[in-house]
């Protein structure tokens, strides 16, 4: 409290507390305070209330507390604290000014949970917010790996981060020139790499400062060389990271958590071919304890690249795809442009570079044609051209883009978004072994979204989807609505 020096109560009979916020004078009940939570300042105040008798000459007729704060944002606080939710007059404050003052009466958590958004559902999602770093606005890197709303948003050689109420708390400047790759490994230590500098380095946002490097060497092989970094991913103890040399040899190097050094690697490669390029995506499966890797590249006879799953214990390849090559015989020539894995459904999801389509793999029933695709039902919406335009575009990459979260599979055809959401019963259930199937909408489909720019990547965290558009600046925050423009169309 701003009056340090004493802190007189008012213990009113029947439990009650007055208090001068500001000037401002309130009475509430001593049970009202303590919903704050014990370690609460409010809490505080409530319990040495209680514990003065009623003939104390500090009692209902004695001065009340004082709080040098903002009666208003108080006001607030105390509704909040009574029904368990903001009143109207919060939306006269922004998240930050309301989040600084909640951590002065120790009542975040309530506002926290007041604040947040509603369950994720993609088919109400729509655009809240566009978060715009300061400086260098357009987006090198993501993530949003805390599962609290929570964004740290990678932007030339910086970082700045965004806590769960989009509120800015703090920049970064790290010793990279363009940060690509970030990955958010504890609540305040992030691990980076960059396309053009070697290693994956780890910074505390909290010291503002490094806290440790790791490169991949091999003395004996003089072609492993200042190798950079394409993807990254977490476990609860590992970091996985996709390294590349100038020589095109890669793997994937597991680094230990707990003290920051390299150890064993995964799926080494020449990177000779499309077979054997470096991962550039990377998900962890914690049910399976299997990494996933995919790598796609684009040239003059449509896309090409790959689908493996690691067993990270052994670091021994359990099953892979190669497109063109297995796993598409029922579609030849339709190789995918993007893939995803959705581990709470132990599913594989792709989406196809020529004919758009979406399909999936079930991780319980590989083998060497696992796809099921899912059928739009409203042949008039059907994907017509949203691949890309052939095999000969070479832009398919660019165009089509697939992210799992939330069992739902989301879907970026250059500026649109799209959402496939699973719905029970089906004819699916009789190749698969959940018994739902998936219903496709498209999402904010408002004139114009297309505008926006390609979708060049998509992350959940919390019950949000953060979303970046190429040469765009800022991220796009998606939360469901009741409002949300989704249409459906199954």
């Amino acid at each position: 409290m701003e009056n340090g020096d004493s802190l007189p109560a008012a213990a009113a009979a029947g439990g009650r507390v007055r208090l001068n916020v500001g000037g401002k004078l309130f009475e509430t009940t001593v049970s009202t305070l303590q919903t704050a939570g014990p370690d609460s300042l409010l809490a505080a105040l409530a319990t040495r209330s209680s514990n003065r008798n009623d003939d104390d000459e500090e009692g209902e007729g004695g001065e009340p507390v004082f709080i040098d704060r903002d009666p208003e944002i108080f006001s607030i606080f105390l509704s909040l604290l009574r029904s368990g939710r903001l009143p109207s007059t919060a939306r006269r404050f922004s998240s930050q000014e309301l989040a600084d003052e909640a951590l002065y009466y120790g009542v975040e958590g309530q506002l926290r949970a007041a604040m947040s958004p509603p369950p994720f559902s993609g088919i109400d999602a729509s655009v809240i917010a566009t978060v715009r770093p300061a400086s260098d606005a357009v987006p090198t890197a993501f993530s949003a790996g805390a599962g609290d709303g929570s964004v740290w948003i990678a932007h030339g050689g910086q970082i700045s981060c965004y806590d769960w109420g989009l509120a800015h708390v703090g920049t970064i400047r790290t010793h990279l020139d363009a940060v690509t790759s970030l990955r958010r490994v504890w609540s305040d230590v992030a691990a980076i790499g960059s396309e053009t500098s070697p290693g994956v380095h780890f910074y505390d946002a909290a010291s503002a400062r490094r806290v440790g490097s790791v490169h991949w060497s091999d003395p004996s092989d003089p072609r492993v060389y200042k190798a950079r970094v394409a993807a990254m991913a977490d476990s609860g103890d590992s970091v996985f990271a996709s390294f590349e040399c100038r020589h095109r040899e890669n793997c994937v190097l597991v680094i230990d958590k707990s003290s920051l050094r390299s150890g064993s690697e995964i799926g080494r490669n020449s990177g000779n071919s499309a077979k054997s390029l470096v991962p550039t995506k990377l998900k962890f499966i914690p049910e399976n304890n299997l990494l996933f890797g995919s790598s796609v590249t684009s040239g003059a006879f449509g896309c090409s690249g790959y689908i493996r799953l690691w067993d990270v214990r052994s670091g021994d390849m359990v099953w892979e795809t190669n497109e063109p090559g297995s796993g598409r015989s029922s579609r030849f020539g339709d190789s995918f442009a993007d893939a995803d894995v959705d581990p709470e459904e132990s599913k594989i999801f792709k989406v196809c570079s020529k004919s758009g389509d979406v399909g999936f793999a079930d991780l319980r029933r590989l083998g060497d044609d696992p796809w099921v695709y899912l059928e739009e039902k409203n042949p008039s919406l059907r994907n017509t051209g949203t691949g890309g335009g052939g095999g000969g575009s070479g832009n398919n990459i660019t165009t089509l883009l697939i992210h799992c979260y939330r069992k739902q599979v989301f879907v970026g055809r250059e500026g649109a978004l799209e959402v496939w959401s699973p719905v029970k019963g089906g004819e699916e259930s009789s190749v698969c072994e959940n018994s739902y199937t998936h219903r496709r909408n498209y999402v904010d489909k408002e004139e114009g979204t297309s505008s926006r720019g390609i979708i060049s990547r998509m992350e959940g965290g919390g019950e949000r989807l953060f979303v970046s558009r190429e040469d765009v600046e800022g991220i796009e925050v998606w939360e469901s609505s009741n409002f949300a423009g989704a249409i459906p169309v199954s």
